[in-house]
Parts: C-alpha cells; sequence; structure tokens
C-alpha cells in the first residue's frame, strides 16, 4: 500500500476521492470496488491503481481527504499576533465540528466501529492513522507555535491538545453517532468554536508580561 500523501492530491485526484466517498455513504465499504469508483468517478482503474495502489490504499486515501477538511493554518505562520492565533484556533475548531458532523464522517465512524471486532478489517486503524493522528499533529504544530509566541501556556502539547479537543467536541460526536443530528445551538458550529477557544484560553492563558520581564509555564 502506498497511497499519495493528502498533500500531494491534485484536483482531479481529489474529484474521484469525493466520488469514493460517496460510495461510502451510500453503500458501505462493500460498495467500494475499483470497477465502482472508476464508473462513479469517469476514469479507469488503470489509474486508481497508479494513484492510489491497492483497495487499502484507496481506503487510506479517502480518510486523508477527509481529514484534508479540517483546516489547520499553521504552516509558515511566521509570528502570529494574539488575534491571529485565536483565529486559527477558531477556524480549526469550526471545520473540525462540520467535518465529524458530516454525513461521510459519520459513516465512515459507523462502519469503523462495525468492524471492530474483525481481525484484519483496516478501517479503524485508518481513521486513527491517516485521519486523527494526522489532524492533531497538525493541530499541537500550531498549538507549540502560540505557545512559543506567548499566546498560550501549557506543559504537554499532547495533553493541551486532549483538552481543546474535548472543548470543542464535547459528547456531540458520540450523539451524532447514534443517530441525533446536530439541531438548535448544537448546530450553531460558529458559535460553539468561539466558546470553545475562548474556554481553552482561558485554561491556558497567554504568556503573562511585566515591563521587559516575561513569565512562562
Amino acid at each position: 500500500m502506498a497511497p499519495v500523501p493528502d498533500s500531494d492530491f491534485t484536483p482531479r485526484q481529489n474529484e474521484v476521492l469525493a466520488s469514493a466517498l460517496r460510495l461510502v455513504v451510500d453503500g458501505g465499504e462493500k460498495a467500494l470496488t475499483t470497477a465502482a469508483v472508476a464508473r462513479a468517478a469517469n476514469c479507469s482503474k488503470e489509474s486508481l491503481y497508479r494513484w492510489f495502489g491497492d483497495r487499502d490504499g484507496l481506503l487510506a486515501a479517502i480518510v486523508a481527504h477527509q481529514a484534508a477538511k479540517v483546516r489547520v493554518p499553521s504552516e509558515s505562520a511566521g509570528e502570529l499576533t494574539a488575534a491571529e492565533f485565536r483565529a486559527r484556533l477558531v477556524t480549526f475548531a469550526e471545520d473540525l465540528l462540520s467535518v465529524l458532523a458530516g454525513d461521510t464522517s459519520l459513516a465512515l465512524n459507523r462502519l469503523a466501529i462495525s468492524q471492530a471486532s474483525r481481525e484484519g478489517a483496516p478501517l479503524g486503524r485508518l481513521l486513527l492513522e491517516r485521519g486523527r493522528e494526522r489532524i492533531s499533529t497538525r493541530a499541537r504544530v500550531l498549538l507549540e507555535a502560540g505557545r512559543g509566541q506567548g499566546h498560550v501556556t501549557f506543559g504537554d502539547p499532547t495533553e493541551a491538545y486532549r483538552t481543546l479537543y474535548g472543548l470543542i467536541v464535547r459528547d456531540a460526536h458520540g450523539r451524532w453517532l447514534l443517530g441525533q443530528p446536530p439541531g438548535g445551538a448544537d448546530a450553531d458550529f460558529a458559535g460553539q468554536a468561539v466558546r470553545a477557544i475562548d474556554q481553552f484560553l482561558t485554561l491556558h492563558p497567554p504568556t503573562v508580561t511585566q515591563g521587559s520581564a516575561t513569565t512562562r509555564d
């Protein structure tokens, strides 16, 4: 299995992956055959094998494609103001909620849960490695950049990210997986994102600067 990294997908490959995602949402993993994807995306099987490798490679690419929808604008961040750092966290939080609540993400997660006790089923592992871990790694880069610039204080980046994730998602993802759609305030992802980031920055406040002296955790 040697799938193309998510950052290297071409526009055409993204179109193919979007078609593959629709097949999974509509028909589950059994619907994800190279023939069905080629037909739905109007491409050749040869192209699918060349781009994504075997079926597990296609699944890995699908998960990476979905994870890439959660924007974590940390690359080449340079020096950020406190407002810019907070805005990037809010963007991440809103994207995370939108992706987790989407039909595609829910279908993939439900399918992975149904296969969890089946030996050799790859989807759960791929969702962790190519989805959740990639998102958390990029988010920790942003958090560490913010810490380095004095916009937030924390000790362990992994624990800080887990706190951030918990404040953003709360119990909502579990309820969505069980069939309760977002409604009312639960569907206001922008408002939830702002509240979660405000709570996170209250728990992990910026560096306190007094004159030329700077105190860090």
